[in-house]
């Protein structure tokens, strides 16, 4: 066996109700004086009010950010930071989709003083310490609540990440009744981002692909598989809202340790200059990519396959592999996701420039299980179109 690492959050704490605990869980860890980082949707549902309410009954003073954007740049992020100092606070939640989390990982990370923003962007370049920090998915997709992970748009359009175990957080609670208010669009292209996270942790060529991701992606996309469909059509469905909020963590701790790859790249630059949401871009570009790496992740891909859908074990080897790819485009058109980049309102002239924008993803790309050139992404950029 080769040598690898795995990390996750320290605790995970997961059930139908668990938001009730979120006061005591703070008393314990996070002290006296906790900001709540969110979103301005977050806020309009009752749920953030619900949490501050028990943060209260349990003595601990919360005070909201809830400014946090789809995609948030820099600047979003120091506010919060900002708001953290001027409450001297003793801990940090996020509450909400993987942007309230990913922003919530750097005011933990940066409230203390210690660090600058501009210091930690990259792998490993978080030292810390952080303040603690307690995520609270709401939405079945990111995993970024047992990911040491955080991305950000800097400039007008690029996106950067810290890549840190510091950021991890001290907590990830998930409860599932928190994903019942998601709208069908929302629930298809995140269940379709945590699929993502699964494929491409299992077939990353980084050299910590490990047995633990790989076992963790499996049973990822035996849950996810098993139940976006009903997540999607029937949003009431308790048990496949917690089937997939499970999922998405599973798939989350894979890729945390085995990273993603040429999915990702390409999604990248469709959210920097179009502002599609991450999920959606992941499942514009998901079949494109898999069937231009099925001439060397063939294998991997077959074994996968039956555990997202189980009528796929009756076929073998590439014919198993090829079937993987189809049914995932078909998957993601019943889920009632744009099937092309052209009904997205991306222009057939941007291509180019996409596609050079994806060659800057080299934290990514090296994880590809087939080499990736410019022009190759252009041509994949164009199948999708």
């Amino acid at each position: 066996m080769s040598p690898f690492i795995f990390n996750t959050s320290a605790s995970i704490q997961c059930g139908a109700g668990a938001l009730a605990s979120i006061g005591a869980l703070a008393r314990e860890k996070l002290g006296a004086r906790v900001l709540l980082v969110t979103d301005p949707g977050m806020v309009s549902t009752g749920i953030v009010d619900r949490a501050v309410g028990y943060l209260r009954e349990a003595g601990v003073r919360a005070e909201i950010y809830a400014d946090v954007v789809a995609d948030p740049p820099t600047a979003i992020v120091l506010k919060a930071v900002d708001a953290a100092k001027t409450l001297g606070a003793t801990g940090v939640i996020g509450l909400g989709g993987g942007s309230s989390l990913d922003s919530a990982k750097l005011v933990a990370l940066l409230a203390p003083g210690r660090e600058t923003l501009a210091d930690v962007f990259g792998v490993g370049n978080a030292k810390g310490p952080r303040l603690p920090l307690i995520l609270v998915p709401t939405t079945s997709g990111t995993g970024s609540e047992v990911t040491p992970i955080s991305i950000v748009t800097t400039g007008e359009n690029e996106k950067m990440g810290v890549v840190s175990p510091v950021i991890l957080p001290d907590v990830a609670l998930l409860d599932p009744e928190l994903t019942l208010g998601l709208p069908a669009h929302v629930t298809a292209a995140t269940g379709i981002d945590a699929m993502v996270h699964a494929i491409e942790a299992y077939a990353s060529k980084s050299a910590n692909n490990n047995p633990v991701s790989r076992a963790f992606a499996k049973q990822a996309l035996t849950l996810l598989g098993g139940s976006i469909l009903v997540a999607v059509h029937q949003g009431s469905d308790i048990e496949a809202r917690s089937a997939m909020l499970l999922g998405s963590m599973l798939a989350g701790q894979a890729f945390a340790n085995s990273p993603v790859a040429a999915v990702h790249a390409l999604a990248y630059p469709l959210g920097g200059h179009f502002h599609i949401p991450h999920g959606l871009s992941n499942a514009l570009l998901l079949a494109h990519v898999l069937r231009f790496n099925c001439q060397t992740a063939h294998g991997a891909y077959a074994e996968l396959a039956p555990y997202a859908f189980p009528e796929l074990a009756r076929l073998e080897g590439q014919e198993r592999a090829a079937a993987f790819c189809d049914a995932l485009q078909e998957l993601s058109r019943r889920c009632g996701l744009p099937q092309r980049l052209r009904d997205v309102n991306v222009p057939e002239s941007v291509l180019p420039m996409l596609a050079g924008d994806a060659m800057k993803q080299a934290r990514l790309l090296p994880n590809n299980p087939r080499p990736v050139t410019e022009s190759d992404a252009l041509e994949i950029y164009r199948l999708a179109w």
